[in-house]
């Protein structure tokens, strides 16, 4: 071979090498951290990694990166927003950046869109941040952290989980994917919504519900008694051929038995698609009929519709740019209830098939509301008024990227995040950052009930949603292994906790707020040369507070940032603190959260028939209005409230359970819809006639059905 053939087969055989083809070749990539993931989570790692001087690769089976949060869970469920630092601050920073452009606004207008957001304004101008974005904003930021970071990113690479950790002496040397393709470094972390690195490499992990025995906790395991939200209002028949057994069970409802409240089980709280909706005609895509559509499969939900409940545009909650981050909402919605347990531990093909299963019920669902004749007529025109805007997910169909693994494998360390630690009832050491959201489950199974008489109906069970009473700290110890099983690996999503707190544990901002400090330690532990679980607590504190993480917070300061809700948040008229009018004795109390304003009342439970409290009010339109008053469900309400609404036509009266959670909402609750003209004066007025048990006044909300 003369000089020039010898130079042509050098590079013929340095480019194979390099891009892996061939039979036999592969890829070798070293570097100081391997992030496995795609998520919110490995970004904010990634860029912390970058920022402290070290080399990273992002091993991601993703195409697209950002995980839910770029992926229509837009309407951020992220409690208390002075919680929120660092980097997790940063993104939502660069959020209310892009919106302060006017090129940002091309479906509406910036002032037409409101501020309404959750639990605080979407736009939150003195602190520079936005809570609230559109699924491609997000993921162009995502991206811009790539690029601004020179982030190596390797996409759609998916981990071999029989054979693809090398673990030598405790300590993973290096991973492989199924494409041949090996990522080596000194130490690893799994940011994936399934904990697969984690579990590959010998971990212990909990899949399902803990028994409340196991952890001494209230809300874990089987909860019949609890699940009162989005459940069924009424007794609704659960057979084929309703009164006949025989006919065999409706479609997704199951013959199984729930079991005993509070005993464990390996089910897994519902997943859905976060989907990206609008009203705008240039902008809409009309709900497309799914392969294999089977009207059958929502026959549960037609016999809800059929009763009167219409909850289904509950959680259609509003995004720029006139859009939707749609969730489940109700007894029957998108969760698709009892079709996911098999998913935490399940091959690639048979996720591959749930998320299919997935999403050909959702998009039934929604095809299923907005075409077959039984629905309602009034609910079939309002659904063909949306659709899936045309401008996401551009490459996949209009439709979500990510499934909401709202929960798969939970790590299980030398310590576990409990209910308790939430509540504060026990301490928790070695802060590396805060959660503050409710501890929410969503319902786990659908199930045939008995009445005293025999009789059958359906219910839900699982869905938990309770304050854990304010912010709360997470361990580090949370976040790494017991160091016998793996000594340079990090696990900032599906953290060591119990079913229960992972609830509250599982959203997007604390994910971005654990990846950075899941990357600060690595790179600490790297520099320092030991095990992440011996790492110097005091040196991981310091430099996280120095990168600007919220490792506590001060009463005054969650006081100080205001403990209710800004009535201005919310759209349509809202009637509350000084602007009701009270007759009797009504104590003022900010006990318990969340509430409206400055505080909520209540009437002792005493002088009974005695107090009143009337929300006066007038309307800006003519029209058809939805009428909601305020309140968090609690035992010690009053079970029987009359609520009198004067109307356009008449006066309504309305009589609500303040104990019991209302299908979707557990603190705004709908007295109905009205008829109310422009110019004219009416009231809703409230009494503790007839009651047994404290009666809440918190505040009113009228809302224009046509905007």
């Amino acid at each position: 071979m003369g000089k020039l053939g010898a130079f042509r087969f050098f590079i013929l055989v340095f480019f194979l090498s390099a891009v892996g083809l061939g039979r036999g070749w592969s890829q070798t990539s070293k570097t100081d951290v391997v992030i496995y993931g795609g998520t919110s989570a490995a970004m904010s790692s990634a860029v912390q990694v970058k920022r402290m001087g070290k080399s990273v690769v992002v091993v991601s089976p993703d195409i697209h990166l950002g995980g839910l949060s770029s992926s229509g869970l837009g309407w951020t469920d992220s409690g208390k927003k002075q919680a929120i630092g660092g980097i997790a601050r940063e993104f939502y920073h660069r959020v209310w950046r892009h919106y302060q452009g006017t090129d940002a606004w091309t479906w509406q207008k910036n002032e037409d869109y409101g501020n309404r957001g959750q639990g605080a304004p979407a736009i939150d101008g003195d602190r520079r941040t936005m809570w609230i974005f559109e699924p491609k904003v997000a993921e162009m930021i995502f991206e811009s952290w790539v690029k601004d970071n020179q982030i190596e990113v390797a996409r759609d690479e998916w981990l071999d989980r029989e054979k693809g950790v090398d673990i030598k002496n405790g300590k993973i040397l290096s991973i492989t994917t199924l494409s041949g393709k090996k990522y080596e470094g000194r130490v690893f972390i799994d940011c994936t919504y399934e904990g697969d690195l984690m579990a590959t490499a010998g971990v212990s992990y909990f899949v399902g519900r803990e028994a409340n025995s196991v952890y001494g906790e209230s809300l874990n395991g089987v909860q019949i008694k609890n699940s009162v939200s989005h459940q069924f209002s009424g007794m609704i028949d659960p057979f084929v051929k309703e009164g006949d057994p025989s006919s065999g069970l409706l479609a997704r409802v199951s013959e199984n038995k729930p079991g005993e409240d509070g005993s464990g089980d390996d089910k897994m709280q519902a997943y859905n698609f976060r989907v990206c909706l609008t009203q705008v005609d240039a902008n809409r895509l009309p709900f497309p009929k799914p392969d294999g559509y089977d009207p059958t499969q929502y026959e549960l939900l037609l016999r809800t519709l059929q009763m009167g409940s219409r909850h289904v545009f509950g959680k259609f909650d509003p995004i720029p740019n006139a859009k939707t981050d749609t969730n489940n909402h109700g007894p029957f919605s998108t969760d698709n209830i009892g079709m996911n347990y098999e998913y935490p531990d399940g091959s690639y093909e048979i996720r591959k098939s749930i998320v299919a299963e997935h999403e050909q019920y959702q998009k039934g669902y929604f095809y299923f509301l907005s075409n077959d004749p039984r629905v309602p007529v009034e609910v079939r025109e309002r659904m063909n008024q949306w659709g899936l805007a045309k401008d996401e997910f551009m490459d996949n169909g209009h439709w979500p990227y990510q499934i909401y693994v709202r929960e798969a494998r939970r790590m299980v360390g030398d310590f576990v995040m409990t209910e308790m630690h939430l509540r504060g009832q026990k301490e928790i050491s070695q802060s590396v950052g805060m959660g503050s959201y409710n501890m929410d489950s969503h319902n786990v199974q659908r199930y045939v009930a008995k009445d005293e008489q025999g009789r059958a109906y359906v219910l839900n069970e699982g869905d938990i949603q309770v304050n854990p009473g304010g912010p709360y700290q997470l361990s580090y110890r949370s976040i790494v292994p017991k160091r016998k099983e793996c000594s340079n690996l990090l696990v900032p999503v599906c953290i060591s906790s119990s079913h229960i707190a992972f609830g509250s544990i599982r959203m997007e901002p604390v994910f971005m707020i654990l990846g950075q400090s899941a990357a600060t330690a690595a790179v600490l532990s790297i520099n320092e040369g030991v095990d992440v679980q011996v790492l110097d607590y005091n040196l991981l504190e310091g430099k996280l507070r120095s990168d600007g993480q919220v490792l506590e917070l001060q009463e005054n300061d969650i006081i100080s940032s205001g403990v209710g809700i800004d009535p201005t948040i919310y759209d349509g008229v809202v009637v509350d603190d000084e602007e009701i009018e009270f007759t009797g004795e009504w104590v003022k109390s900010s006990s318990l959260r969340p509430f409206v304003g400055n505080y909520y009342f209540h009437d002792g439970n005493t002088g009974k028939g005695m107090r009143s409290a009337k929300f006066p009010f007038s309307v800006k339109k003519d029209g058809l209005h939805d009428v909601r008053v305020s309140f968090l469900p609690h035992g010690n309400r009053a079970g029987m409230v009359k609520y009198e609404i004067l109307t356009a036509e008449k006066t309504e009266s309305i009589t609500i359970d303040q104990r019991r959670k209302s299908d979707g909402d557990n603190f705004w609750h709908s007295l109905g819809s009205f008829q109310f003209d422009e110019g004219n004066d009416y009231f809703i007025q409230v009494s503790n006639e007839d009651t047994e048990g404290f009666v809440i006044v918190d505040s009113a909300r009228i809302i224009p059905l046509v905007p």
